[in-house]
Order: structure tokens, then C-alpha cells, then sequence
């Protein structure tokens, strides 16, 4: 709706009760999006809920918000999320499930066994988490609606349950995801691991290719991949459809690795972002190149270097960070200290890589810190505000806030 009226030459303010736009996605990732919106003119409230509406001047609604904020507006569209119509389900007395939805099996049948049921109005089971959820999808009700047509003409057809994939376009920006999302392991207490990485959607030796960034998220028993959440332009859902298929197909990390891609300049390179993000992954589970994350960094008990060039390093850099080259890391190699691990970062993980491995080569306990400096800048800004309203309450300074990617 955003994108559509700003289209017709209207100002749109976008107010948001929570941190971020788009919940269903980890905060991070909506960096480069709420970015995105403001660079299109859209004037962002972020983390601030609608109080109520009074009439003003000109016929006009003044929206009200939990802030203090008042906010003019000649049209005001509520666009809060759907809950499902059970209101018959209730009456003929079929269990429902914590999210009001009709509760129903694999077979989509309910409660009674002669009544099935399917879509928006069901509960099913999260294929990853196994968590029951409500994801109105329209992918999804379609493959309910065949599958409980066969179940009633005596097929013994089962519905997997759901991952939640989806897309969506943002004035030309592309935000796609599926599976679980770290919010959501965490919340049910699942263990994983995660990667960051911004690969060009094509060879980057070939013109226009645009940067991707990508989110994986895996089991650090067996690297099987448990979600993934991409932001970028050309290509992006792309890669979670590739990522979505594996998640069907129980594979894992190294699985990725292996994968093979359509390959041509202008479409991929020969290393696609898919196989990238499972090299990263798998590298760090054989312990070959072990991964730190941002929110974790202590400068207290570890030594931070970042290997980007010096001029890279003037422009922005960590506050605490040693700054050796990469280029210059062998000649330079006693200038580190020994006494506690090393994290290296470089702009998005690369050169982080190469000189972990060339450091733990050497004896060193080196990790590489994954994403780079890229999603660090995640909190780069921090103290940014949105309406008046500052983002970063409660966040540690290496804890992602919420800012402005450049």
C-alpha cells in the first residue's frame, strides 16, 4: 500500500507498533529496508502504536500515537494482519488452536472427522519447528484445498505442514524468506548457528551486478538448514526458492555446497550465493574457518582486527579494532597479540576468511566475524530516530540496533 500511494504522488507517514517493519523477519535484515523506504520519501514511525484517532481542522483525522506523537492525515489505512473467521467452527463446536484457527490434521480433516477445513482459517504445523502457526499464504491453501479433496475421495494424502515463503517487493528492492527465522528458533528454544554474507547477484565481473544480502540459519549438530532471509534486487528470490526447496528436502549445509546452480555472467557466478552461504557455513562446522557473531564481541576478551585497507578504515570502522591489511598480515604478523582470540573482520567476510585461516595456520585462535563490517553497520548509527522516537533503548553498543545500511 506504501509503494502504491507514494506512486499517485501521496505522502505517506508508515506507523509501526514494534521495532521494524515486516515482523516476520529478523531485525537486522529490515536495516537496508527502512533505508529504503526513507530514500523513496516515506516517513517512518517505527516503534510506536496507534493510541487512538481525533477529528481536525479540514475534515481532516489526526492519528494519535503511544509517543505523544500527532500525525495529520486526510485517508488512514489499518493494515494490522488478519485473524481467522471461526465463527461457524465455534458454533459446531470444532477445537480451535491458540491462534483461533481451526485445528486440523496432515489430512486436513478438524475435530469431526466428516468436516475439513483449509486456509486462512487453519492451524497446521510449522515444518521446521513443528510449532502449531497461522500463516495465511495463498501457496499454501492452495496445496490444503488439493489435498483434502484427495483425502476425501480416499487418498492417503498428507499436508507437510508450512515454512512461511515469501516475497515481497519493496520500490524495487526484493525481501524474501523462508523457514524459521532466529526469532523464532529462539523463542522455542531450538539451538543453531547462523551466517551472514553479501554476494553479488551475478559475476561480479560483469556489469550491473547488485549485492544480496543473505541470511542463513542451521542446526549446529548436523549443519541442516533451518531458514533463510534475503534482502536485495535481481536474483534474491531466487536464492530462497533454491534455500526453501532444500529445507523441504531435509538437506543440510554441506548440501550446499554441492549444489548445482544455473550458471552464466549475467545470471549467477560460478560460486552462487546459494553455494556461498553453504561453504561459509560448512567451513565453520569442520572448524576449517570458525565464525564469531557481532552481538557476542567483548572487547574484553577478545582482540578485534580489522584487515581492510587503511583507507577502508578511515571511512568507519569498529571503536577498539587493530587495523592490519590483509595485504600486509603476514609481514605484520607480530603485532598481534597472543594473549586472548582474535576477531577479524574485513567490509563483508572475505578477506575476514583469508586471514583466518592464514592465522589459524599460524597457532592462532582466529574466528571470523560473519557478514563483515556491512552487517555490523547494522548499529552503526545507533541513537537514530524514527518520529522522535529513539531505536536504541536497551541495546549494548555491539548489540544490532536499528539504522541505516550505506
Amino acid at each position: 500500500m506504501t509503494e502504491n500511494l507514494v506512486h499517485r504522488g501521496i505522502a505517506v507517514t508508515l506507523v509501526e507498533k514494534l521495532p521494524q517493519v515486516m515482523p516476520p523477519f529478523d531485525p537486522e535484515m529490515m536495516a537496508p529496508v527502512h533505508a529504503h523506504l526513507q530514500s523513496q520519501g516515506v516517513k517512518l514511525c517505527l516503534n510506536d502504536g496507534v493510541q487512538g484517532f481525533v477529528a481536525g481542522s479540514d475534515n481532516n483525522l489526526i492519528v494519535q500515537t503511544d509517543s505523544g506523537q500527532q500525525h495529520p492525515a486526510e485517508m488512514v489505512i489499518l493494515a494490522i494482519g488478519v485473524r481467522p473467521e471461526n465463527g461457524l467452527a465455534k458454533e459446531t463446536g470444532l477445537e480451535l488452536g491458540d491462534r483461533g484457527g481451526i485445528r486440523v490434521n496432515s489430512a486436513m480433516q478438524t475435530s469431526d472427522p466428516h468436516i475439513w477445513a483449509v486456509g486462512d482459517a487453519v492451524e497446521v504445523q510449522d515444518f521446521v519447528t513443528q510449532e502449531w502457526t497461522l500463516i495465511p499464504l495463498a501457496g499454501p491453501a492452495n496445496r490444503q484445498g488439493r489435498i483434502a479433496a484427495e483425502t476425501i475421495l480416499g487418498r492417503n494424502s498428507q499436508f507437510r505442514g508450512v515454512q512461511g515463503t515469501s516475497v515481497c517487493g519493496i520500490f524495487g528492492m526484493t525481501v524474501a524468506s523462508t523457514g524459521a527465522s532466529e526469532k523464532t528458533l529462539q523463542r522455542g528454544g531450538m539451538d543453531y548457528h547462523k551466517v551472514y554474507l553479501h554476494p553479488g547477484h551475478h559475476a561480479g565481473y560483469f556489469p550491473g551486478a547488485k549485492a544480496i544480502a543473505i541470511k542463513l540459519l542451521y542446526a549446529p549438530t548436523d549443519g541442516r538448514i533451518l531458514g533463510a532471509q534475503a534482502v536485495g534486487a535481481d536474483g534474491t528470490e531466487k536464492r530462497i526458492d533454491v534455500l526453501a526447496m532444500a529445507i523441504q528436502a531435509g538437506m543440510t549445509v554441506f548440501d550446499l555446497e554441492e549444489a548445482e546452480l544455473c550458471y552464466a555472467p549475467q545470471f549467477g557466478a560460478a560460486k552462487d550465493p546459494v553455494n556461498m552461504a553453504g561453504m561459509i557455513a560448512a567451513n565453520a562446522l569442520r572448524g576449517d574457518a570458525p565464525i564469531a557473531y557481532w552481538e557476542n564481541l567483548d572487547l574484553e576478551l577478545v582482540n578485534l582486527v580489522d584487515v581492510r585497507e587503511e583507507s577502508e578504515f578511515e571511512r568507519g570502522h569498529v571503536v577498539g579494532a587493530t587495523n592490519i591489511p590483509l595485504s600486509q598480515l603476514r609481514q605484520r604478523i607480530k603485532e598481534l597479540p597472543c594473549d586472548r582470540p582474535l576477531w577479524i573482520y574485513c567490509q563483508v567476510g572475505q578477506r575476514g576468511y583469508y586471514a583466518t585461516r592464514v592465522l589459524r595456520q599460524l597457532g592462532f585462535d582466529a574466528h571470523n566475524l560473519t557478514g563483515g563490517y556491512k552487517t555490523y553497520e547494522c548499529n552503526g548509527t545507533a541513537g537514530k530516530k524514527y518520529c522522535g522516537k529513539s531505536l536504541d533503548a536497551g541495546f549494548s553498543p555491539y548489540t544490532f540496533g536499528y539504522c541505516l545500511w550505506r
